[in-house]
């Protein structure tokens, strides 16, 4: 494999394992801000319970996504050098505000949260951890308004062989920037969502702790009810963009290759890349895919062969994860609307069935979240930043694929390790519980 292949390879490897840390970070956050809260508003001991449990899951969480984070950084440089030295008065603003205000932010105020019990008071301390959950997102606002530059360029003019910025406010107004911010925060939710309801399914099958897991059920139903009903339409705003601005991303993940107008959408397909038409095309609805791409039935969907070859992104890959993505939302919405239903009662520790595929559904939107990137950066391809800088002309010149290989070899094992250590903690610290010993965070004033 050569150098391209290579750092593409390692920049996958690092970005996907570090986005497995990203959104269980953004949604827990604001659960753990809620449960504190509703400590302060309440003086409930349980709210206490709540927060110090799923606040420690948090913590092991952040700490990984922090480390692996960093690492992805350094490619632009090392892998990435042309593309950095092509955008990178562009791509580097986001980046550099991200780093000196989300992060600043995020990382003091999560100091104070962690070492401020019963040195602060009760609501100082909630607004803390408030403080970073808003940090949080907004720094994966910053992140995700440079790949939305990436996706979409605008406000720049290319002089000197480079791209350079000439309007600050198109890029952080993009359309497509906050449109990706809103469907991956929100998706972040989800998850957040999942893995609380997933673990207080383990402990409500196990009859621990029943009203500490019930309450955290609840909340967690809720918020995943609210967060999966708000990404499926962020989704299909995103979708829609796509295929205003991105036509060939757009044709491969609905593996149109004839441009049509009136284009049906047809739920059952089995593309057929070699020959460049589709095996199947089945279940059909008439002129509903131009009606979800522009918002009128009768509208012209431009297909791959409108595209020359060598422009088209994978299509297979493209295509099955949009559908796998697709499809797991709607699960989502499902799943949370019957938890949100069974949560209102004081007897959701009796659905054993529901609570074991609760507990068994915990992985699956961290699969969606994987899969809606493959979307983004596969169906991205061939260009870097799109229509403008090709991924091929982006890569290092000064590196051999020795010095890749090396790297993603390390990076693999090191990143390995983290996981081992990541799922252990994490898997540790669930199954064993929240601690009813509190007297060392609530003051004598409090008691």
């Amino acid at each position: 494999m050569d150098v391209l292949g290579l750092s593409r390879l390692q920049f996958a490897v690092t970005s996907m394992f570090h986005f497995i840390f990203v959104p269980l970070t953004l949604g827990l956050s604001i659960l753990t801000a809620y449960m504190e809260s509703r400590y302060v508003s309440t003086n409930d001991e349980m709210y206490l319970k709540m927060t110090k449990f799923w606040g420690k899951l948090f913590l092991i969480n952040f700490a990984l996504g922090v480390v692996t984070g960093i690492t992805m950084e350094f490619q632009f440089g090392m892998n990435w050098a042309e593309y950095s030295k092509y955008v990178g008065d562009i791509f580097g603003a986001p980046l550099a505000i991200e780093a000196t205000v989300a992060f600043f932010l995020e990382s003091t105020f999560i100091g104070i949260w962690i070492f401020g019990w019963k040195k602060i008071s009760k609501k100082a301390h909630a607004v803390s951890i408030w403080l970073v959950a808003i940090a949080t997102n907004l720094s994966a606002l910053w992140i995700l308004l440079a790949n939305g530059w990436m996706q979409n360029p605008v406000g720049f003019v290319l002089r000197n062989n480079r791209a350079e910025m000439v309007d600050f406010t198109a890029m952080i107004t993009n359309p497509y920037g906050w449109l990706k911010f809103t469907h991956t925060v929100l998706s972040g939710y989800v998850i957040a969502a999942f893995f609380v309801m997933g673990i207080s399914a383990y402990h409500l099958i196990r009859k621990n702790n029943l009203d500490f897991f019930r309450k955290s059920f609840r909340a967690a139903a809720t918020f995943g009810l609210v967060s999966s009903l708000l990404v499926f339409l962020a989704g299909d705003f995103h979708a829609s963009y796509v295929a205003k601005t991105q036509p060939t991303k757009f044709a491969a993940m609905e593996a149109l290759w004839e441009t049509t107008r009136e284009a049906p959408y047809s739920f059952l397909i089995i593309p057929d890349t070699k020959n460049e038409r589709n095996h199947v095309e089945a279940v059909q609805i008439p002129r509903l895919l131009s009606f979800l791409a522009f918002g009128e039935g009768q509208a012209e969907v431009r297909g791959l062969k409108a595209f020359p070859k060598d422009l088209r992104p994978p299509v297979f890959p493209t295509f099955l994860s949009f559908r796998a993505m697709a499809a797991l939302g709607i699960l989502f919405m499902v799943l949370t609307v019957i938890a949100f239903i069974k949560s209102r009662g004081n007897s959701i520790e009796t659905s054993t069935g529901f609570l074991r595929l609760m507990l068994y559904a915990l992985p699956l939107p961290y699969l969606a979240g994987q899969f809606g990137w493959i979307v983004a950066e596969v169906g991205r391809q061939p260009w870097i930043v799109y229509g403008v800088l090709k991924t091929s002309e982006g890569v290092s010149k000064a590196i051999s694929p020795a010095n890749v290989l090396v790297s993603l070899a390390g990076f693999t094992l090191v990143y390995g390790f983290l996981a081992v250590v990541d799922i252990y903690l994490l898997s540790h610290y669930a199954k064993k519980g929240p601690d009813n010993d509190l007297s060392t965070l609530i003051s004598p004033a409090a008691r």
